[in-house]
């Protein structure tokens, strides 16, 4: 695609429907989430990213890079979930200022039970809307889109 300086209404329109589409589908996902009495989103990603890591926990700034939020608000977060007991934070053995944050089995349970809450939830926001081949195509330009902006 040509750059000139200025984008097509088109290509205006488009990332104005992205950015649309996505509040509105976390929108739904939240709101599943909480009907069934469950914490927010943010919690499930963070819990994922943690239980990846495996035994050997995973260091904050790694959370922070994969989660792609800001320090403070990381920390804040993790210090809610350290609260319910999901997780355990704990000195680093090679860096005693470092942190290292692992899963609890309660966290392991609390996201598997998250999880087909929300799966359905992707299901229906995506499900109710589109067809298998727009969903197709809607894979494809995204990916495209993603490969893109990481090169």
């Amino acid at each position: 695609m040509a750059m000139s300086g200025k984008p097509s209404e088109t290509v205006i329109r488009a990332w104005a429907r992205l950015l649309r589409a996505q509040r509105l589908a976390l929108a739904d996902v939240e709101a599943a989430l909480k009907k069934a009495g469950l914490p927010p989103l943010i919690w499930y990603d963070a819990l994922l990213e943690i239980e990846r890591a495996g035994e050997n926990g995973v260091r904050p700034f790694e959370l922070e890079r994969a989660m792609l939020l800001a320090q403070y608000n990381l920390s804040r977060l993790l210090d809610r979930i350290e609260h319910e007991g999901y997780i355990e934070r704990e000195a680093a053995r090679d860096d005693g200022r470092g942190r290292i944050v692992r899963m609890t089995e309660k966290g392991r349970a609390m996201r598997r039970k998250m999880w087909p809450v929300y799966a359905r939830a992707i299901e229906t926001v995506i499900g109710r809307s589109l067809t298998s081949e727009q969903v197709a195509a809607l894979d494809g330009a995204l990916g495209s889109l993603i490969e893109g902006l990481t090169r």
